[in-house]
């Protein structure tokens, strides 16, 4: 009797268990593997959405908004109810899909702007570039967002995407994103040329995803897909006949309920329909995995979260859970999934899935999903953290770690710690801190290794973190080899006596720069400035100190604090041109009286970070800036070109500094 044919999803489950299997042995064997067998290697798909909060999908219980096609993806596969970014906003979290690591490891915690330096650096081994060399083509078709510079040739810029990877790259962002730059022509793609008359960007995305599916299965060649939305990232704009359709519907125009998001989401989810009719209409949907998600949360100003907390920029959940979707030929359809996925587990997950090696030497903090994604069990998750150290608002510099059903949230800027129940209580409405201070202690601890795992911010700038004094200055034997500088060309009078150096001005400003003789060789470093006394009330604007380093009057690298505005920042000051920025989130907040003041600028990779001692005497952090488009600190070269100092910037009346003190770690 001949035995029984088995159906497609026996074959299926069985080909996903031989991926798995070889997903633990060498690099060569995986090559060779896609050598001889390219066309069971699966195909894979990742949707990813900008700054969609989970609530506006169908299948997370939105109403309003029509999404059929990506109710129906979950519907035939999973749908996480805690799935998660890595970051509140979209760098980090990219970075994380593409690394396996957290943002913080990588070093991008932060959106990337046009006129900063950090990139995705090629010394991290990508998952397009680890699939590329299996032997699959690679696709990115729309946001990018890893790059350092938008001049140039796009392909010779750091961390552009063909270095990670990339075999197709288009519609990819050639000059910095704009907000709303939604129709043709478009001011971030000046390059590409129309392909619809009134050409609308999320449909030119959906069209060239289908046309890639397209060209790679002609070539019989296994795919990874990264179709990578710039929508619905604000402004919103989207084509104006489903503006007026949703415009029509009940309940329009209130907050959760705008027509023109709802648009955006239409016309996202129109390509999720095309591409399963391609995979279909190919032959091809039960060979091609497909994940779907958002970057982080809803934007607050345009989306709410409810019943979470919070949004885009905090880490509250509103913030960094979203919407996570994955479909696999061999899994079961419909499943809820509780266990915690993060973007962190996207590379291991879909190496695993593709019965590929992961990158020899390389650190993944992400757990493989693949045997859930096929129909088995979710593994055990362990620990997941996240690192926000900026003032983005409306969020503000924080940590965070969930074990279990328990979330520790922590600020940076005071210590303030929280700790949540996400199961009772999604919301996180009831601060359990108080009355759970073991398993508060338990989860701070945790945060508390992976910040000093990450390394990513200096410690407080303490003896104990930084225990060897290069240069403890109290003025007892004057200026002691102290250069006075004048940015301005105003230093006021400039004296050492009493044991402290006092800078004063007659009425008009001054600004006094004190360079030690001192080069800056170390790194990490804490540059600590203890004032006596501020100018008081003679100065009606500037009393403003500062702490750094310093090249010359010229060039230099300072935190400051102004004790009269109260208020912080940083300046940047190369060849003359004066660059940096206030950090407005601290006006008013932030109060640093002598004595027993003090500010600390803390030196680390090509960032400074501010201390501040607080009333009851302890360290606060206020913020960290990353100056390295001005100075490159992380080489030696560059640091011992400058010198320790400090500052005083005075209206009138005087400012005192008793003591001037650097450490290294």
């Amino acid at each position: 009797m001949a035995a029984a044919k088995p159906d497609r999803r026996t074959v299926l489950r069985g080909l996903a268990a031989a991926g798995l299997g070889g997903a633990v042995g060498s690099s060569a064997g995986a090559h060779a593997a896609g050598a001889a067998g390219s066309a069971a290697k699966p195909n894979i798909v990742v949707v990813l959405i900008d700054d969609l909060a989970r609530r506006e999908l169908g299948c997370y219980g939105n109403t309003f908004n029509e999404t059929p096609h990506m109710d129906r993806l979950a519907a035939d596969g999973i749908r996480f109810d805690a799935g998660y970014a890595a970051a509140p906003v979209c760098s980090p979290t990219r970075a994380s899909i593409m690394t396996g690591q957290y943002p913080a490891r990588v070093g991008i915690t932060e959106f990337l702007d046009a006129t900063g330096d950090d990139f995705l650096p090629t010394s991290h081994h990508t998952l397009p570039e680890t699939l590329r060399d299996a032997g699959y083509r690679t696709g990115l078709i729309g946001k990018w967002h890893q790059t350092e510079t938008y001049t140039g040739p796009v392909r010779e810029r750091p961390g552009n995407p063909w270095s990670h990877g990339f075999t197709d790259v288009i519609a990819s962002e050639q000059k910095y994103i704009a907000g709303g730059d939604y129709f043709h022509p478009y001011f971030m793609l000046p390059d590409l040329p129309a392909r619809q008359e009134n050409e609308y960007l999320t449909s030119r995305l959906n069209l060239e995803a289908v046309d890639f599916i397209t060209r790679a299965h002609g070539d019989d060649t296994p795919f990874f897909l990264y179709l990578s939305h710039y929508a619905t990232h604000t402004k919103l704009a989207a084509p104006q006949p489903l503006i007026d359709k949703y415009a029509a519907k009940p309940g329009a125009g209130e907050k959760g309920t705008d027509p023109v998001l709802a648009a955006m989401l239409e016309v996202i989810d129109d390509g999720v329909g095309a591409i399963r009719g391609t995979l279909r209409r190919l032959g091809i949907a039960e060979n091609t995995v497909i994940v779907l998600l958002s970057d982080n949360g809803g934007d607050t100003g345009v989306a709410i979260s409810d019943p979470l907390r919070g949004g885009k920029a905090t880490l509250y959940e509103g913030g960094v859970r979203v919407p996570m979707i994955a479909y696999h030929p061999a899994g079961a359809a419909g499943r809820v999934v509780n266990t915690p996925f993060s973007t962190v587990d996207f590379m291991p997950t879909l190496l695993d899935a593709a019965g590929i090696a992961r990158p020899r030497g390389q650190h993944l903090d992400g757990v493989s999903f693949a045997g859930l994604l096929s129909g088995g069990t979710a593994p055990r998750r362990d620990d997941l953290f996240w690192v926000y150290p900026h003032w983005h608002n409306p969020g503000a510099p924080s940590a965070s770690v969930r074990r279990g059903r328990h979330k520790l949230l922590r600020y940076l800027h005071d210590g303030k710690e929280e700790l949540y129940d996400l199961v009772a209580d999604p919301g996180e409405t009831d601060d359990l801190a108080a009355r759970m201070p073991v398993k508060t202690r338990e989860l701070g601890a945790a945060l508390d290794r992976h910040l000093r795992d990450v390394d990513l911010l200096p410690p407080e700038p303490t003896s104990e973190n930084y225990p060897q004094v290069v240069l403890d200055e109290d003025f007892g034997s004057g200026l002691a080899g102290f250069t006075v500088l004048a940015p301005d060309g105003r230093p006021g009078t400039v004296r050492a006596d009493d044991g402290a150096l006092t800078v004063a001005s007659d009425g008009a400003s001054a600004f006094a720069l004190l360079r030690s003789p001192r080069p800056v060789t170390d790194s990490p470093a804490a540059i600590i400035v203890s004032p006596r006394s501020y100018a008081g009330s003679a100065a009606p604007n500037q009393d403003t100190l500062f702490a750094g380093l310093v090249k010359d009057a010229q060039n230099y690298l300072m935190v400051w604090y102004n004790h009269r505005l109260k208020r912080a920042g940083w300046d940047a000051r190369v060849d003359g041109e004066l660059a940096g920025k206030r950090i407005e989130q601290l006006d008013g907040k932030i109060d640093y009286p002598g004595p027993g003041a003090r500010l600390a600028c803390a030196m680390h990779r090509d960032e400074l970070t501010a201390y501040a001692v607080t009333a009851d005497g302890a360290w606060q952090y206020l913020f960290t800036a990353d100056v390295g488009r001005y100075a490159r600190l992380e080489s030696p070269e560059v640091r011992k070109q400058f010198r320790y100092g400090f500052g005083a910037r005075i209206d009138g009346g005087t400012m005192t500094v008793e003591g001037f003190t650097a450490r290294r770690r």
